[in-house]
């Protein structure tokens, strides 16, 4: 593994960071273009498959990028990934936390709070296009995606219930 590498991993979570509104997940269309598309670190249904892993591991679901670091680079390619993706935004929130602190009352502080809401919902609404896009390989994985977003919506399932439905399903189908 060399420190070229490692230094392509930093440069390319630290970026992100800075993008990540909401949240890691905000970020994982374009995750997936650099890793999938441009970098060819990973096949798209490695990708699908990473993604999968993380968030059924207990934790934030920043876990995708230490995964993905780790693939790359092993261990130190994923603590690498996970600093990058972590600290860019965790000082630029601590600033900006002061900043709003001492203008709590402005107007301008309700509008850019309520500007970020849409924004989000729009880039997690990406991310599962394009996780959604990667994972369906025929017309029976299409059908389990759309079932399982509709329960999602509808019902409100655990999302845990719903993995090890698709996972039941994948056994005794695909």
């Amino acid at each position: 593994m060399s420190l070229n590498l490692l230094g392509q991993i930093a440069v390319l979570f630290g970026k992100l960071s800075l993008l990540a509104v909401g949240g890691a997940n905000s970020t994982v269309p374009e995750i997936a273009r650099i890793t999938v598309g441009e970098k060819h670190w990973l096949s798209a249904s490695q990708f699908s498959q990473f993604y999968a892993i993380a968030n059924a591991a207990p934790g934030p679901n920043v876990l995708i990028v230490a995964v993905i670091g780790a693939h790359v680079a092993g261990v130190s390619g994923g603590l690498v990934a996970i600093a990058a993706m972590v600290l860019p935004a965790g000082i630029t929130a601590a600033i900006i936390a002061l900043m709003f602190d001492k203008h709590r009352e402005a107007r301008w502080r309700r509008v850019a709070q309520a500007s970020l809401l849409p924004i989000t919902a729009g880039l997690v609404l990406a991310a599962a296009c394009v996780l959604a896009r990667q994972s369906d390989t025929g017309w029976l994985t299409l059908v389990l995606t759309l079932v399982t977003a509709l329960l999602t919506w509808r019902t409100g399932a655990h999302p845990l219930w719903l993995l090890g439905a698709g996972a039941l399903a994948g056994l005794l189908f695909l």
